[in-house]
């Protein structure tokens, strides 16, 4: 009988002497397992990102958005506003605007908000002040329109040009004079469908004023703290759906009524729904090479077996028994796992750190997930050695030495 440490010896020794074949075994399992360990780790860097991008543009962050032109006003904004636990709101309209300043001529989409808007929206200024509810053809301007879209860098106190399109067709332009210049913020997530960077800020009143409108798209929303968040929305909700006259019954519906709610925490779990799916799927193709790379396992092995006939004969004919025949390939097949596990680990952590890096997103690594992938990997060895291995037991010792 083979002890374990004997068996080790034996099996490490053949893999040695075939390095080439071993290295074709070995190869499959490789493939599988750092495309499984790098999709895991991709999976949950997403995760990682999405849950760091909403915690900085606040998670107490509530969205109301009309789904049809005019459906928003001061009176819901008014009732929004009374309830409790908000604490703040801001309305907002959006259009893009052609924007002249001195040569350069550039389409930009224009947001229309309230002094309480950077507040509510977690945003900063690098320069200068933002709008306040007494300033009329003031703008506040993106780090990106500031410095990157147009051919000079656009400075503090300088004259911008836009010009908007009514709904009739007619055109009106205007002069805004720069009053401040937002800050980049930390978050790249795109808060709330804006992107502040590329975008130009002014009073909503006077937007409204200039395209002869008096509603608004949407209100952002900021709640005292993340634990009223709900309440908070289905409160607003509430409150909404009587002023629209939605029936009781038909509250739960959203086609029902003339505008949604989403708030961050929302945002959050649908995201990392997404983000998990997409994970689950890549991981199951991983595993699908896994599966094939046992196949080639077997396949090699089955070869070796054959390769190996007069060798097994020899063990069976020195008292080798089945049983110590079925532990050294099996052994032999559980190494070649093992080495292709770490290995695979090692690729998929550089290939995940690498795409990680690229993409800007956190370097994370689930160490249980990463372990269960190597331990896989061994089983995967283990499984695909029986069949080969206990071929190889059953060999008749005679036959097995007349063959040459």
């Amino acid at each position: 009988m083979v002890n374990p440490k004997q068996a080790f010896k034996i099996a490490l020794g053949s893999i040695r002497s075939a390095k080439l074949r071993s290295l074709l075994t070995t190869l499959g399992i490789v493939i599988g397992v750092a495309a499984v360990i790098a999709n895991v780790s991709l999976g949950a860097s997403f995760n990682q990102f999405f849950t760091d991008e909403i915690g900085a543009v606040g998670s107490n962050f509530i969205i109301v958005e009309s789904k049809e032109p005019g459906t928003l006003g001061k009176e819901e904004m008014n009732l929004i506003s009374n309830l409790q636990e908000v604490d703040g709101i801001s309305p907002i309209n959006s259009q893009t605007a052609t924007v002249s300043y001195q040569s350069s001529r550039r389409h930009i989409g224009i947001m229309g908000v309230t002094e309480d808007y950077p507040e509510v929206a977690n945003l900063r200024l690098s320069e200068g002040n933002f709008l306040t509810d007494k300033d009329s053809y003031s703008a506040v301007i993106g780090s990106e329109v500031a410095e990157e879209i147009f051919d000079r860098p656009v400075g503090n106190k300088n004259s911008i040009d836009l010009t908007f399109t009514k709904s009739n067709g007619e055109s009106v332009t205007h002069r805004f004079v720069v009053k401040g210049i937002l800050q980049s913020p930390d978050t790249k997530l795109v808060q709330s469908g804006i992107e502040p960077d590329n975008r130009i800020f002014i009073p909503i009143s006077t937007m409204n004023s200039m395209l002869d409108e008096n509603h608004y798209d949407s209100f952002f929303i900021k709640a005292k703290s993340i634990e009223v968040v709900e309440q908070t929305s289905e409160e607003i909700d509430d409150k909404l759906g009587r002023q629209f006259g939605i029936d009781s019954r038909q509250m739960d519906n959203d086609n029902a009524k003339p505008y949604f709610i989403m708030d961050q925490v929302e945002i959050l779990e649908q995201t990392k729904q997404l983000s998990d799916s997409l994970g689950a799927l890549l991981t199951a193709v991983a595993l699908i090479s896994l599966v094939v790379g046992s196949i080639g396992i077997m396949n090699i092995m089955l070869v070796t077996v054959t390769e190996r006939t007069q060798e097994i004969g020899l063990m069976k004919s020195l008292g080798y028994t089945n049983t110590s025949i079925l532990n050294l390939f099996i052994v032999e097949a559980m190494i070649v796992g093992l080495l292709g596990g770490i290995a695979g680990t090692l690729m998929g952590m550089a290939g995940a750190y690498l795409a990680e890096s690229y993409m800007a997103l956190p370097v994370v690594f689930p160490l249980s997930k990463i372990a269960a992938g190597f331990i896989i990997s061994v089983l995967v060895g283990l499984v695909a050695g029986v069949y080969p291995a206990n071929k190889a037991a059953k060999m008749n010792p005679t036959d097995a030495l007349r063959n040459e």
